[in-house]
């Protein structure tokens, strides 16, 4: 096939674009390493070049080396600009994300993301293809993350951040939007929930329902009780699960392969009653190409999280075909897919 001198132009562009896509996590990384969001936040107006730079204290010297930057960001759409004869920046949506002091900041979990320990293992997926190991994580390290978690405290601690932010921001948008799904519950177990930011924030908006924690022993074992009402239980989801009106599984199943959510299912399913007396799973996941996001680069965002999992560890991100082949295969007979929350979906299945 012959190719015009235009369009090998336009593909080398392609290409350069998708080749250069790394700076992009690094730019958004220096954002929040400098605060720019919370400097704009605080001052509560657009703000000019000079000022943000003084207020983040950069030396004078690197004005064009921060505008250039700056240019950047806001083509990203990071921040944006308010044109005149000096140009002034304010925030976006997306860097609203990335102010500190908000309760629906995602600053944790850009923090994991550029860990190096999350995103050096990306240079093996090339010779992974042609390795027996399971990831290519294994293949960096020559563990598993989790190993890896255990070993390196602060990797944990960022890990563990990281989880608990976007549970806090999935937690306001699931109350906000889809509540109806947890109301008239009278007890739920959120699987693999963690420190329960999530189960926390359940018990809080509707107090008649008894909430649980079930996680590894050593997760359990170092959180504090509090007045929540949430209760913890240590153990192992492959095990068993703690009695209850309904399971959560909030961005549990993508962790693992189809052998062992189907596996992970029917322990849920042994936990509840029949669906006529309340029972159901609720998951909160991705449903690859089911978005209520309107952006364009939605599904492309979906497929990138995809990798991430093929990469890290043995799970992936799945369409409803896949989903309806692990749900039928656990033994369950209905379920209902609603993507609430932008890139993910609550999907609530049935006995």
């Amino acid at each position: 096939m012959e190719f015009s001198t235009n369009e090998l132009l336009e593909a080398q562009a392609h290409v350069w674009n998708i080749l250069l896509g790394y700076l992009k996590s690094m730019c958004l990384k220096s954002a929040v390493e400098l605060g720019i969001a919370d400097v704009l936040k605080k001052h509560g107006k657009p703000m000019e070049l000079s000022d943000l730079m003084s207020a983040l204290s950069i030396s004078p010297t690197r004005t064009d080396s921060f505008r250039r930057f700056m240019r950047t960001l806001t083509h990203m759409e990071l921040f944006a600009e308010k044109p005149g004869h000096e140009v002034k920046y304010l925030l976006t949506p997306s860097s609203h994300l990335l102010v500190s002091g908000e309760t629906m900041n995602v600053i944790p979990f850009v923090n994991l993301c550029v860990d190096p320990t999350i995103s050096d293992p990306a240079h093996v997926v090339g010779p992974w293809f042609k390795s027996p190991k399971e990831t290519p994580f294994e293949l960096y390290f020559g563990k598993s993350m989790w190993d890896v978690a255990d070993e390196k405290p602060e990797f944990n601690k960022t890990f563990n951040e990281g989880m608990a932010s976007d549970s806090r921001l999935v937690c306001d948008v699931v109350m906000m939007m889809c509540g109806q799904v947890f109301r008239g519950l009278k007890s739920l177990v959120d699987v693999g929930g963690g420190t329960g930011t999530m189960a926390r924030a359940i018990a809080r908006a509707f107090p008649e329902t008894k909430c649980t924690v079930l996680d590894l022993p050593h997760v359990v074992d170092t959180l504090k009780k509090d007045d929540s009402g949430v209760e913890y239980v240590g153990g192992d989801m492959f095990v068993s699960v703690p009695q209850a009106n309904a399971v959560l599984l909030k961005w549990i199943l993508h962790d693992w392969n189809d052998e062992e959510c189907v596996k992970i299912l029917q322990r849920c399913k042994e936990a509840i009653p029949k669906r006529e007396m309340g029972g159901k799973i609720i998951i909160i996941d991705m449903v690859v190409g089911a978005t209520s996001d309107k952006d364009a680069h939605a599904v492309e965002t979906q497929l990138l999280f995809d990798l991430l999992m093929m990469i890290l560890l043995t799970g992936k991100e799945r369409n409803e075909r896949e989903w309806r082949r692990i749900i039928l295969a656990a033994g369950f007979k209905d379920y209902k897919i609603t993507p609430f929350l932008g890139l993910r979906s609550v999907i609530e299945i049935y006995p």
